[in-house]
């Protein structure tokens, strides 16, 4: 079931009116059942492997807590880790690991030994392992305690807005929101309903319309040079964050009108000035994820300065891997990694340019500088994270600058578009709601732009969101276009 579709429409209200209806004690029920239901729209069968994983971290975090046996202990976060991180091996790494291995194999003269699996990969698998691992490996380190009741546990794992692309909760945020009485409210309603359309606006009509330029690029990347790998590029990149962060806007809405509150994912990432600043904006459930328990358990910024720049790196190309199970993604996680490792070494340097531009004219220009810069660094590493091989990421970044002089290329890139019904009209309009979109999120460098707009005249509110709500109508993709970040 997606969030863009019809079913989700009617879905989510039946939920809200029941859960409002129903007596407290029973609540938990109707949103397990819900987030059961919901998850199942996809492959029943594959539910199994959540109530697996829920068991499992249930009984290990009852037994790490009971006992004070070290070896009994590091034996029950064992089995945590090897169930949790099996299922995810077994059904989304398997065959990445089994292609490499044969490929080394015949290189070397042998034959290949593994065969591989038809197995599909469950939606979210990543995203609902991380948040079990999280809650286990906080158990262990006892900085909280297990919690008794089973089916709020399983509703922790398994709470539909968030199951399949989070953000990645943790239990100490969540599970306690599980557990409080919350009544029905005009302001959340309307907030979280407010977030909803937004969401939907980001997805429906700039994700899915700008995807029509990312497919054709980047699916027949060999006929481009040029202008059309850029345009494909920059596309992607606001594709993939008006897709991701549209979908946390829509889970974080509906999640807001039942009563809970979930972590904000996304902080206007492409006006970042650095790399370390776009960490800090993009997909931020999973960077502090992987800074609380990848980067800081290797010893984080508390070890010597090469040991850091090793701790940055590492912890960036498991992010990497955790993406997909592709070189791509592994490429990517280095590139950024390696981005981060380059901004810590030359941070005395940029130190010293920020102090000669302080309070200077000039100081503008060079933030904006910054930005752009940033942007472009993410943009490269864009490629590799959308091409479907190595050998098209490289082709693109070999031909970024080929023929730039004429518009031969671009020409091409437009009948092609156009033989797909996607004319010249319809990228004016891609164009004009993405310049949209940032006109917003440049109001919200001041604070919200929902309060903003708040405190303004009630004709001006009802305006602002009667248009995103008509351009949602008039220019969105109606089609039910999977969410991006489901595959991960």
């Amino acid at each position: 079931m997606l969030f863009n579709s019809i079913e989700f429409m009617v879905f989510l209200p039946m939920v809200i009116a029941a859960y409002f209806v129903l007596p407290f004690r029973y609540r938990w029920v109707l949103l397990l059942a819900a987030s059961y239901y919901f998850y199942m729209q996809w492959r029943p069968e594959y539910i199994i492997l959540i109530i697996v994983s829920t068991v499992i971290d249930y009984v290990a975090a009852i037994q790490l807590d009971k006992t004070e046996v070290n070896w009994k202990r590091k034996a029950y976060l064992g089995l945590s880790l090897l169930v949790n991180l099996g299922l995810l091996f077994s059904f989304k790494y398997y065959n990445f690991f089994s292609e490499s291995v044969n490929s080394v194999l015949v290189s070397s003269g042998n034959k290949p030994m593994l065969t591989a699996s038809s197995l599909l990969l469950p939606v979210g698998i990543s995203f609902y392992t991380f948040q079990t691992l999280s809650y286990t490996i906080d158990i262990y380190l006892r900085r909280r305690k297990p919690e008794r009741h089973l089916g709020i546990f399983a509703l922790y794992v398994s709470f539909f807005p968030q199951l399949v692309a989070g953000p990645i909760e943790r239990s100490d945020r969540l599970i306690p929101q599980f557990k409080e009485k919350h009544d029905f409210e005009w302001e959340r309603l309307i907030y979280g309903g407010q977030l909803m359309v937004w969401g939907l606006f980001k997805k429906m009509v700039v994700a899915d319309r700008l995807a029509v330029i990312v497919n054709q690029v980047f699916n027949n990347i060999g006929i481009y040079r040029g202008w059309p790998l850029i345009i494909g590029t920059v596309a992607f990149a606001f594709q993939i964050y008006c897709d991701f962060s549209g979908y946390s806007d829509i889970a974080i809405g509906a999640a807001k009108i039942l009563g809970f509150d979930l972590m904000k994912n996304f902080e206007r990432p492409y006006f970042s000035k650095s790399i370390e600043e776009f960490w800090r904006r993009w997909h931020i459930s999973l960077s502090t994820w992987f800074r609380d328990y990848v980067y800081i358990p290797l010893g984080g910024s508390r070890v010597n300065k090469s040991r850091v720049l090793f701790n940055l790196g590492i912890t960036f190309l498991v992010s990497g891997l955790w993406h997909g199970a592709n070189w791509t993604f592994v490429v990517w996680g280095a590139f950024h990694g390696g981005l981060l490792v380059a901004e810590r070494i030359l941070k005395p340097l940029r130190m010293w340019v920020h102090e000669k531009c302080e309070g200077k004219w000039w100081s503008f220009v060079y933030d904006i500088f910054r930005v752009v810069k940033t942007f472009s660094l993410v943009c490269i590493g864009w490629v590799f994270f959308r091409a479907n091989s190595m050998a098209d990421a490289l082709y693109a970044l070999n031909h970024f600058w080929r023929d730039l002089g004429t518009n031969a290329n671009y020409k091409l890139l437009e009948a092609n578009l156009g033989a797909q019904g996607f004319g010249v009209t319809s990228i004016r309009i891609s164009v004009g709601v993405l310049l949209f979109l940032l006109t917003i999120q440049w109001f919200q460098r001041r604070g919200s732009f929902r309060l903003q707009l708040k405190e303004s005249p009630l004709p001006v509110r009802w305006a602002v969101w009667y248009s995103v709500a008509f351009l949602i109508l008039l220019f969105g993709v109606t089609e039910n276009v999977e969410f991006i970040y489901f595959q991960f």
